[in-house]
């Protein structure tokens, strides 16, 4: 469970709850049983959108949310004044029932119906009673438009673009050293090259193919030695750390060259989708604790902590963009800064003065009990982002 929610035990339907201004995702499908005593029932649909709630006083309010559509629907709570979003229900099945809960001072709020693939439907105006300011008050969340998204898109896209002649620059030096024989210059500026590339995360969903051939990692039951189609950093890092002779190695660099030159080539033309920065911003790192941090990434150069260094400096420039949406609407984001920075520091203190980097199997138990520690809080921080910097329909 994140910080801060607050759900029913419920499973099939989305339910993103924002809670103390962090916006959270649970799966979730409710069954008679499960009915909460106090919950409002309440009807999503064409024909009745959000009725089933009245006469509401401050502080809890617990809604089970039934689609009564054919299709499917996403449904907010918002202030009927301002539009803020107290509780947002995604990917709501027809006939499902989700369970959302927030804490609200009085005030006049709504629910929306988001059909699909048709206009939002506003349901009616339901003042809530009692005091203004209750403990515990869910924070409302200003809705995100594309209009919002589109500038921090371009901002990162350019970022991207400056970076692209850099990478080219050192795979075009990793492939003279492998031509030359040099092959312990090699390792290092194959290092150097690749933690470039590790910067560039929010972006992957735009480099498309180019990705796969730059980075991609094994097949399953595969190893980067031995996987026939794997090609990129990963491919020529087997090589190099397993003792390859340079004429083994030579293809590959060359071909890596090629890759980076064709997406930096194509790269204008491409369109970085304005959400995925914000999804980004967290799948970064929590593709880090995914692969670098149990050493599934490793092709013999033991260097994932290099790798987990750069992807924290790729979260922070794919935050870069997002301040000015977040800085309105998420409270903790000098908080996330701080985890960033802290977690940051942490694995630094693993390189040595040399330059080298410590291997992950060297890490005693408790420099890996803190490491994992700075990171899960960090990943806690960062996954209401996504959900803040969705774009959200209104009703007028």
């Amino acid at each position: 469970m994140r910080q801060g929610a607050k759900y029913g035990a419920l499973a099939g339907a989305i339910v993103v709850v924002i809670a103390a201004g962090v916006v959270l995702t649970l799966v979730t499908r409710a069954r008679p049983s499960d009915r909460h005593p106090d919950a409002y029932l309440v009807d999503a649909g064409i024909s009745g959108c959000g009725t089933g709630w009245s006469q509401p006083t401050a502080g809890v309010q617990t809604f089970d949310v039934t689609n009564t559509s054919i299709a499917g629907m996403e449904v907010y709570l918002q202030s009927a004044a301002t539009k803020d979003v107290y509780l947002d229900l995604e990917a709501l099945g027809a006939g499902t029932t989700a369970r959302g809960q927030a804490v609200l001072g009085a005030g006049r709020y709504r629910f929306v119906c988001l059909p699909a693939d048709a206009d939002p439907i506003a349901g009616p105006v339901v003042t809530v009673s009692g005091p203004k300011h209750v403990a515990h008050a869910t924070t409302g969340i200003p809705p995100v438009t594309q209009n919002d998204l589109i500038p921090a898109s371009k901002q990162y896209g350019a970022w991207i673009e400056s970076r692209l002649p850099v990478l080219q620059s050192e795979t075009d030096r990793l492939a003279s050293d492998v031509a030359s024989g040099d092959l312990g210059r090699a390792k290092t500026d194959w290092l150097i090259a690749h933690l470039e590339y590790e910067t560039l995360g929010a972006a992957y969903g735009a480099f498309g193919d180019a990705d796969t051939a730059i980075n991609g990692r094994p097949a399953s039951g595969r190893t980067a030695l031995d996987d026939p189609e794997l090609t990129g950093f990963h491919k020529i890092e087997a090589l190099l750390f397993s003792g390859a002779q340079a004429s083994a190695i030579a293809p590959y660099t060359t071909r890596l060259g090629n890759d980076v030159a064709a997406l930096r080539a194509d790269f204008p033309n491409a369109r970085i989708d304005p959400l995925d920065i914000g999804l980004r911003a967290h799948e970064i790192l929590e593709n880090a604790l995914q692969f670098e941090l149990t050493g599934k990434t490793d092709g013999g150069s033991h260097t994932d902590l290099a790798t987990l260094d750069a992807n924290l400096t790729g979260t922070v420039h794919a935050l870069e963009p997002l301040r000015g949406i977040l800085k309105t609407r998420y409270p903790d984001l000098a908080k996330t800064d701080a985890a960033i920075a802290a977690t940051q520091h942490l694995v630094e203190s693993f390189r040595g003065a040399d330059g080298s980097w410590a291997p992950l199997n060297t890490l005693t138990t408790a420099q890996r009990e803190q490491l994992d520690a700075h990171v899960d809080a960090t990943l806690e921080l960062l996954a209401p982002i996504a959900a803040i910097c969705d774009v959200r329909r209104s009703a007028s």
